[in-house]
């Protein structure tokens, strides 16, 4: 997948129908090869037909709401294109419940080192609230 049809470029499709990502400007001035390589990786899911596309935007919108990535850009592209494609209003909320999942296991994980650390300085757990 090194360019869309005719040697035209993945970047400069992405451009020309509004899906470039502006944070990609400087990979792609300072390797063009290296971005052509990413862009093909990331629109493999897109254009594979392996799921359908309402699938796709489904999980486009899981990772772009999860507290690790947080880009409403994205989200906000994805919610439209999953809504045009057919999902519905229901689904994408089910989908938003399970991104919030990702932010509770910082307390899953940083809870018992808390307790941990704090039992290792003398102080309770009563005293820590």
């Amino acid at each position: 997948m090194a360019g869309a049809a005719g040697g035209e470029s993945l970047a400069a499709r992405l451009k020309a129908d509004g899906t470039w990502n502006d944070l990609w400007d400087g990979l792609d001035e300072l390797d063009p090869e290296w971005t052509e390589n990413y862009l093909g990786a990331i629109l493999e899911p897109y254009e594979s037909g392996v799921l359908p596309p309402q699938v796709v935007q489904l999980l486009c919108i899981a990772v772009d709401a999860a507290c690790t990535h947080l880009y409403a850009p994205g989200l906000r592209r994805h919610i439209r294109a999953a809504l045009a494609s057919g999902v519905t209003q229901r689904e994408i909320l089910e989908v938003l419940k399970l991104a919030t999942s990702v932010g509770v296991h910082a307390i899953n994980v940083g809870l018992p080192i808390l307790l941990e650390e704090s039992g290792s300085r003398g102080v309770s757990a009563a005293e820590t609230g």
